[in-house]
């Protein structure tokens, strides 16, 4: 089986390493990740500017190829161009922090799974509950039971799970939870500082807080020690909105096709 990995945290992320190391054990591994940090770039690609790709080599051995552009770029370019024909799965990270709630809309990490599932590749996100002095050796071998899970379940079309792990040992873990996306809010602050030129600067901080009242919330669900696998779509229509609006007057242009510029 061909597996194709990515991340946002950049090609020499430890916790991109620990999968790569893991994986390559059973399966034929290839990585394509950004040249650098991306984190929160969302589902950007690039169009101004040429994709630079590179080959990384680590510990004298080929690691991977490093592109400089965005998760999403990495996925579009390393399936067309880098590891010769589509993989059988894409599994982008271990990020280094939760991807939960309204996070996953700016999660570069999740977007590259996004990406893969747009392309009609199963594909999931990995990220680890954590933030300081990370193991992500745990996460890792979790990545197969996510393969074996693909495998045997199979996704929904243009359908990619995102799954989180809460950084704690592997038997303080409650279980694993199928979860939605929770809505609750992003807190942001923002921290001011001052460079040692006397400049002040702002550094952007915030957690996403838990849904009054939702049971099943990945949020919640990880805060309470689940690993929690939520299926994400790249569709956001709202549908009960549509079917409202679709009721109500809309704009009549005839009146504006009669005014004169």
């Amino acid at each position: 089986m061909k597996v194709l990995l990515t991340n946002d945290d950049g090609v020499y992320a430890p916790g991109l390493t620990a999968l790569r190391d893991e994986l390559k054990k059973d399966f034929d591994v290839w990585v394509v990740a950004p040249e650098s940090e991306m984190s929160a770039v969302g589902h950007g690609i690039t169009l101004s500017s040429p994709l630079r790709v590179r080959k990384v080599n680590i510990n004298g051995g080929f690691f991977g190829f490093g592109v400089r552009g965005t998760p999403a770029d990495c996925v579009k370019i390393g399936v067309q161009e880098l590891v010769g024909g589509p993989p059988d799965i894409i599994l982008s990270g271990i990020n280094l922090g939760a991807n939960v709630g309204v996070n996953v809309l700016y999660s570069g990490t999740v977007s590259a799974a996004a990406e893969g599932a747009f392309l009609g590749i199963r594909s999931a996100a990995l990220s680890l509950d954590a933030r300081g002095d990370p193991d992500f050796r745990f996460a890792a071998r979790f990545s197969r039971e996510i393969i074996r899970f693909i495998e045997q379940f199979g996704l929904k079309e243009k359908t990619a799970l995102n799954v989180n792990i809460p950084a704690v040992s592997p038997e303080h873990i409650a279980g694993v939870a199928i979860t939605r996306q929770g809505l609750g809010k992003f807190n942001e602050k923002f921290e001011k500082r001052m460079d040692p030129r006397g400049e002040f600067y702002y550094w952007l901080s915030g957690e996403t807080d838990d849904e009054e009242g939702v049971a099943d919330s990945d949020a919640k669900a990880l805060r309470e020690r689940w690993i929690t696998i939520t299926p994400i779509s790249y569709d956001l229509t709202c549908r009960e909105e549509v079917a409202r609006l679709r009721s109500c007057p809309l704009p009549d242009l005839r009146n504006l096709i009669r005014q004169k510029s």
